[in-house]
């Protein structure tokens, strides 16, 4: 078997025989569910989805079209819960400033 060794003489790479290591899974689901309560519902809905489809990719060995997917759903969940707070300041802000006579 033709291998490749490094500066120190140690071989750096997988042989045939083992096994790639596992990444771990980052679908982000409780930031994607704790979005669904913020009032933007297309975005976070849409983050929910995507942290489903990274949850399945996983399970189906697909490491790297999981690993994008969760990443969508950690950018999608974000913008989410920042326009939900935009809205939720926005509205206190109306409320309390309106005057009524």
């Amino acid at each position: 078997m033709n291998t490749k060794s490094s500066l120190d003489g140690n071989a750096d790479h997988l042989k045939s025989g083992e096994a790639q290591e596992i990444p771990p899974l980052r679908n982000y689901l409780c930031l994607t569910m704790f979005t669904c309560f913020c009032p933007a519902w297309p975005i976070n809905i849409v983050a929910l989805v995507f942290s489903v489809l990274a949850q399945r990719s996983y399970d189906e060995e697909d490491y790297d079209g999981s690993k994008q997917l969760g990443r969508k759903a950690l950018h999608l969940g974000i913008v989410s819960f920042v326009i939900g707070l935009v809205i939720i300041t926005a509205s206190t802000v109306v409320h309390f400033t309106t005057h009524v006579v």
